[in-house]
């Protein structure tokens, strides 16, 4: 018979350990319990591998999960933020180099950060459903010590003091900041290669445009890099990215987040809001930030709601694609399918209100950067320059005049909220469009967003087909703080469709 030596060694051990303890047992209890402890021993150091404390092996399952999700393994021991953080940090190093999305990856900090709200929780200490999850931010908000560039070729070294009220929210959440993301230049055109960081590229085809001027937000969610990020919206910024990028964008109600710490274009039409991997995450998030209740009718059925559908704002104009209406048409029958009753409504003349709203933007963007448009014209990229110089020709009986048509548009939208629970429309005319043309001069994208900036009523922007590969989608609009029910009803959509499941193609 071969003698095992180290088995015997390991006996030997153990009876000293046992004798030390002034423990007495027989031979076949010895033999027992050292069995057993040789079990817990070879299990224990098995944790490493068999557990996902460090979620490398099972990296992209985790990171595809929901941060609800994420957070439930966090707060079950299944996870930790630190892992999660480390696992985003790898994909980003992956992936990013392709995509652009991130400015500025915070690797260091976030790992620290993340390392304490670990710690948090083993203490009993739970800050949040945002608590030790990922968030990327839009280079237009302030975090203390950092640059807010605004990819502004005069913006590199412009340090932040502080943090931007949305921020201190975030950290009071219990939230990881884990990088700035991409943005046209001052929230303007793009995408335009004259500002600080070449432009982000569409997951769905690189070769396409994201959308403004949110687009590292869009980016980094369509490509998998977070499942939520915050980004602003004065014409469209949350939602553009949304339609073309294939995720879930909601400009909140006017004023519902904290402006302040947020660089602005026009302040009678800046927004801040979340672009997310889906309705529920978005919703989420909007309440972390602003204190509002958007996800409380997260799950219910909708049934019984009522659904004006403004066909008028897209169905006749020769820039829709055959595409897009097919599928808003094929969405509002799905939601009829949910038991919501759907009506055709009119709204208001889209050409006019984009007019209006233009002019308000134009004339208060010129106002704002009137002085260093004087002073210091190299510290912006030409287009932009040239996009904020329009407003110097906006006179104050114009501005009146355009704020007065925004007043009667809002008038109309909510004379038809009072006899619908949300609005219901295309968000853009097209799928993303090709981005070589932009390298050349500026172009117009079609899209049917800005009059709601005007307005200031709540929308959500989320995916509802495909074509030829890149995204389409739909916006719903709700009353004045009216987020829930537009939440509502793009939960219960998402949830009956696989539009929020399907991701790009991978990179070669």
């Amino acid at each position: 018979m071969v003698k095992n030596t180290s088995e015997d060694e390991a006996r030997a051990a153990f009876a000293e350990r046992v004798a030390a303890h002034g423990i007495n047992l027989s031979s076949s209890e010895a033999d027992g319990v050292f069995r057993l402890a040789s079990w817990l021993r070879d299990g224990v150091a098995g944790l490493g591998d068999a557990l996902p404390g460090d979620v490398a092996a099972d990296q992209n399952g985790v990171l595809d999960l929901s941060f609800l999700e994420q957070g439930q393994r966090l707060r079950d021991g299944r996870l930790t933020s630190v892992a999660l953080v480390q696992a985003h940090l790898d994909r980003i190093a992956t992936r990013d180099g392709a995509y652009r999305a991130f400015y500025l990856v915070l690797a260091e900090q976030a790992l620290a950060d993340a390392a304490r709200a670990d710690a948090d929780l083993a203490a009993g200490i739970d800050r949040g459903p945002l608590h030790g999850i990922p968030v990327g931010i839009k280079d237009l908000i302030d975090i203390a010590g950092l640059p807010t560039t605004a990819d502004a070729p005069g913006r590199s070294d412009a340090i932040a003091g502080n943090d931007a009220d949305v921020i201190e929210r975030l950290r009071a959440g219990g939230a990881i900041l884990l990088g700035k993301l991409a943005t046209y230049e001052w929230g303007t055109v793009g995408p335009d290669k004259g500002g600080l960081f070449p432009p982000a590229r569409n997951p769905w085809s690189l070769d396409h445009i994201t959308g403004g001027s949110s687009s590292g937000c869009g980016v980094a969610i369509a490509g998998g890099l977070l499942r939520t990020t915050v980004g602003t919206d004065t014409g469209g910024s949350l939602r553009g990215p949304a339609f073309y990028c294939g995720v879930v964008g909601l400009k909140p109600t006017f004023g519902t987040v904290s402006q302040r710490g947020v660089l602005g274009m026009s302040a009678s039409m800046d927004h801040v809001g979340p672009m997310s991997a889906t309705v529920a995450e978005a919703a989420v998030t909007l309440d972390v930030i602003s204190g509002s209740r958007a996800a409380s009718l997260l799950g219910h059925p909708i049934a019984g709601l009522r659904i004006g559908y403004a066909r008028n704002w897209f169905a006749h104009d020769s820039q829709t694609m055959p595409a897009m209406l097919t599928a808003m048409d094929a969405a509002l029958s799905k939601l009829s399918e949910l038991g919501a009753v759907i009506t055709e409504v009119d709204l208001p003349d889209y050409d006019a209100i984009e007019v209006a709203a233009a002019a308000i933007l134009h004339r208060e963007s010129f106002d704002y950067h009137a002085k260093a448009l004087r002073d210091q014209p190299q510290s912006y990229g030409r287009r932009t320059f040239l996009s904020l110089a329009a407003g110097i020709d906006v006179s104050d009986a114009e501005l009146s005049e355009a704020k007065r048509a925004g007043a009667v548009f809002r008038t109309a939208v909510d004379r038809l909220l009072q006899d619908h629970d949300a609005l219901i429309t295309a968000g853009a005319l097209t799928t993303a469009l090709p981005a070589a043309p932009f390298e050349k001069e500026p172009v117009w994208t079609p899209m049917r967003t800005i009059g709601f900036n005007v307005s200031g009523h709540p929308v959500l922007a989320l995916p509802i087909g495909f074509h030829k590969g890149l995204p389409l989608g739909m916006q719903i609009v709700g009353r004045h703080h009216g987020e829930a029910s537009i939440v509502q009803i793009g939960d219960a959509f998402e949830l009956a469709t696989d539009h929020a499941i399907q991701r790009p193609p991978p990179l070669s």
